[in-house]
C-alpha cells in the first residue's frame, strides 16, 4: 500500500474532519499516485513516527500547470487559500525554493475509506426507501 504523507500536524484536523480532500504536489507525481488506488493517509517527517489518520482512495490525479490551478483545486488542498498566490506562497515554504506559475504540480483528490457509512447500512436493511 502507498502512503500519502503530510508534513504538518495543521492538516489533521482538516483531514479528520474531512475539509482537507486533495493535495498538491510540485512536479510530475501522475506515476506514483493512481486513480482508485488505495492509500494510507499519515502525518509526520521521515525517519520519524508517523501518525495513521485514515486509509483513503485516489479520485483523481491531474498534472497542470501552477497557474492553471483552479480556486477549488486550491480550496480542496487549503481550506484556507482560494488564490493561487497563497498557494505559491505555501508551496515555496515546503519544498524550501522558488515556485514559478509554470511549474508542474500533481493534484491528488482523495476520498477516505470508512467503514460502512450509514446510509449504505440503512439501504442494506431497507430504510431510506431502498427496494427489493
Amino acid at each position: 500500500m502507498r502512503v500519502l504523507n503530510f508534513y504538518s500536524a495543521v492538516f489533521a484536523d482538516q483531514l479528520r474532519n474531512g475539509r482537507k480532500t486533495a493535495t498538491i504536489r510540485l512536479g510530475d507525481k501522475s506515476h506514483k499516485y493512481q486513480k482508485n488506488e488505495c492509500v494510507l493517509v499519515t502525518i509526520g517527517y521521515q525517519h520519524s513516527p508517523r501518525e495513521r489518520i485514515f486509509n483513503a482512495v485516489i479520485d483523481q490525479v491531474e498534472v497542470k500547470r501552477v497557474k492553471d490551478l483552479s480556486p477549488r483545486d486550491i480550496e480542496h488542498d487549503n481550506p484556507e487559500f482560494r488564490r493561487t498566490e497563497e498557494m505559491v506562497h505555501f508551496l515555496e515554504q515546503i519544498y524550501d525554493r522558488t515556485v514559478d506559475m509554470d511549474d508542474t504540480v500533481t493534484v491528488v483528490r482523495f476520498s477516505q475509506i470508512i467503514d460502512r457509512p450509514p446510509t449504505i447500512r440503512d439501504r442494506l436493511h431497507g430504510i431510506g426507501g431502498a427496494q427489493n
